[in-house]
């Protein structure tokens, strides 16, 4: 066994305790209770495509339902594809991870029954696989055998790799060979064949796979494709990583899978001549996320993050990293963790420092990463923060909101960053991915090119942040080297530059915001709140003519041809949360309601719309509890703007000059 030696496998036994063991038991009860069912051909597809169209949620799986499939949310039923191909899609999941935690379960017990189910589930899926037919069609993906993308491939021959790692010296010589050759070695090949040349956590997958079963059968050429070729394990740590630390995708869940898949490997090879431990860059991705916390254990549901996956509950991440780089961020992140889960769990016990004591939790903070982009703004005393992104283009995971804002008040998101839902149900592309459904600027209702932002200037002071960021529409398009699609609309952003500054005090949030349009396009200021709007009644009540993702927008009412409105907004366990819109041009102001994540409740939107060749807007966000902000004697000129901010503690002139980047502050009365 390669995992543990016969040391630390009896020290494993002897901490062991009862509740762990019948967790495990329970976390494969359909497993062990049914007859063992392998796909006998290549029926399985994407576990993506099993989600409700309507509400966006995973639909419930059930062993004995091959061919009905529940919404938790109403009951519906689905039948046929793509549910029914989703489902063994699922079945391979549960197998391949019941290899894994049953040859566990084998290892600590030595209660046979686990033995021989674990070597019954490898021995049938040797027997088959081979000749499962080669199929996929899932967006931007690789084809598979026992599954339809190469990913999923890789995904379950880890777990099948690191099972038969735990029961091989208890098989005989002919089934360690039919295993060896007919299912890890065929899946080995496979999965180089069809590895992608690109950057993308799917290749960290792959690659740590590929690398799992290369220690497994001693085979140098694996590991070396694994780790050392081009798109390599290497390769994409030291490609992949940007600047701070982040992983290139942009995505806080996409981050940590690709960690996952990283200390998957690392868990079997780290004493070993083939560790990736010693790449400077693994210990700064697994720090560099914690700095993104907005709230006590949540991130930003950033890009591609389906709803559930912004949690900090990665034991699996942090229990190994601490033990290999034993440090306080990491002892802090497994502290926080632990507040609302029991250490008593699989990572802890196989991998746990012993001596590991509670410390302080990890605490929010403001940052500025302008090579990974993002700056946050945090307020200690009342929980506020905000989030702007100005992140390189990421590939088929990001989105398309560029300068995009995320604000949270009192530890709660009332401008939240959607993220996404299940890939086969039609909201994450039609409306989740959009421009539209993000706090930013969106131009004819389509979706923004992907453009790197630049940051003009950061300052942080005592009192107050500000940061000073701009995409130009009229440069080169950004390019990755990972999976792209074609899903923007060049021409109607053609020339049109977006310029967003954010001024951070604490109770209160004001973005300064230029919009160049020279071809004088539809311009939309865009703010979803995650509340409801009190309107007074001198807004109109309208039909909703917009197109794209917002035409399923509902409850629409309008203002038009204003220069300023203030809204109001009512928030759940808070105070009303008010927002003050000030331009220098005449604009319509539309409000309405359109799906949350999940898509079981509504948020309340606004678009603040202009055709001018030139959008001058401050916004003022009052997160204070009285709603005491006021913004007064607000001026633009050609290169600057002047405002006076008013709370009931003192009068501050600001002003800013877009040449010099130079902010002038100015107490008036305190």
């Amino acid at each position: 066994m390669l995992q543990f030696t016969s040391q630390e496998i009896t020290r494993i036994r002897e901490k062991v305790t009862n509740e762990l063991i019948e967790k495990l038991i329970a976390d494969n009860f359909d497993v062990l209770n049914s007859e063992t069912l392998v796909p006998p051909d290549a029926r399985a597809t994407w576990n993506l495509y099993y989600f409700c169209p309507e509400h966006g949620v995973r639909l419930n799986w059930d062993r004995k339902s091959p061919t009905t499939h529940a919404c938790p949310i109403d009951n519906q039923q689905f039948c046929g594809e793509p549910y029914d191909g989703a489902w063994w899609r699922w079945l391979n999941t549960l197998n391949s991870k019941a290899c894994y935690e049953l040859g566990l379960l084998w290892q600590l017990t030595q209660d046979p029954k686990y033995l021989s189910k674990v070597k019954d589930i490898l021995l049938q899926y040797a027997q088959y696989y081979p000749d499962y037919e080669v199929h996929g069609g899932i967006p931007y993906n690789g084809p598979g055998k026992a599954n339809a993308q190469t990913l999923c491939e890789a995904n379950c021959h880890l777990d099948f790799a690191r099972g038969y790692d735990f029961i091989s010296d208890e098989l005989s010589d002919a089934d360690k060979h039919f295993i060896e050759e007919r299912l890890l070695r065929e899946g080995a090949v496979f999965l180089i064949e069809h590895r992608t040349d690109q950057l993308h956590n799917h290749e960290m997958k792959i690659n740590a796979t590929i690398g799992i079963i290369g220690l497994l059968l001693q085979e140098k050429a694996y590991l070396e494709f694994a780790l050392n070729s081009k798109y390599g394990l290497h390769y994409q740590l030291n490609k992949g990583c940007l600047g701070e630390g982040m992983w290139f995708e942009g995505s806080i869940h996409y981050h940590y899978y690709a960690l996952q898949a990283l200390l998957a490997y690392e868990k079997v090879a780290w004493n070993t001549e083939y560790s990736v431990s010693n790449n400077p860059n693994l210990k700064r991705m697994l720090k560099f996320p914690l700095k993104l916390l907005m709230t006590e254990k949540y991130f930003p549901r950033l890009n591609d993050c389906i709803a559930g996956q912004e949690e900090l509950s990665h034991v699996h991440i942090f229990e190994f990293a601490n033990k290999l780089f034993p440090n306080e961020v990491f002892n802090k992140a497994l502290n926080t963790i632990y507040q609302t889960m029991s250490r008593n769990n699989l990572e802890a016990l196989l991998y746990g420092d012993d001596a590991y004591a509670a410390t302080e939790m990890l605490s929010c903070s403001s940052i500025h990463a302008p090579d990974a982009g993002y700056t946050l703004g945090y307020e200690s005393e009342s929980k506020n923060s905000y989030l702007l992104k100005h992140s390189p283009y990421g590939g088929e995971h990001d989105h398309y909101d560029r300068l995009g804002l995320i604000i949270v008040r009192n530890g709660q998101e009332i401008l939240p960053d959607l993220g996404t839902t299940g890939y086969g149900a039609c909201l994450h592309k039609q409306y989740y991915k959009t421009s539209s459904t993000h706090n930013t600027l969106v131009v004819n209702q389509s979706n923004q090119p992907p453009i790197n932002p630049i940051v003009h200037m950061y300052l942080e002071q005592d009192g107050y942040q500000f940061v000073d960021t701009e995409v130009n529409w009229g440069t080169k398009l950004a390019e990755v080297d990972s999976h792209t699609i074609d899903e923007w609309d060049t021409e109607a952003y053609t020339n049109v530059r977006f310029r967003r500054c954010i001024l951070w005090l604490g109770d209160a949030l004001i973005e300064l915001i230029t919009v160049h349009n020279p071809d004088s396009q539809r311009l939309d200021l865009t703010y979803h709140a995650r509340g409801q709007h009190l309107l007074n009644p001198s807004w109109t009540a309208v039909e909703n003519t917009l197109d794209g993702p917002l035409s399923i927008m509902k409850n629409c009412h309008e203002r038009k041809s204003i220069y300023e409105q203030s809204l109001v907004y009512r928030i759940d366990g808070q105070s009303d949360y008010k927002q003050t819109v000030v331009t220098d041009s005449c604009c319509d102001f539309l409000v309405g309601n359109a799906p949350d994540n999940p898509a079981t409740s509504d948020l309340a939107y606004l678009l603040v719309t202009s055709r001018s060749p030139v959008l001058n807007t401050l916004v003022l966000h009052d997160l204070s509890e009285s709603g005491h902000y006021q913004i007064n004697d607000t001026q633009w000129q050609d290169n600057s703007v002047t405002f006076m901010v008013t709370n009931n503690e003192e009068q501050v002139f600001f002003q800013y000059d877009f040449s010099s980047c130079l902010l002038i502050r100015n107490v008036l009365h305190s």
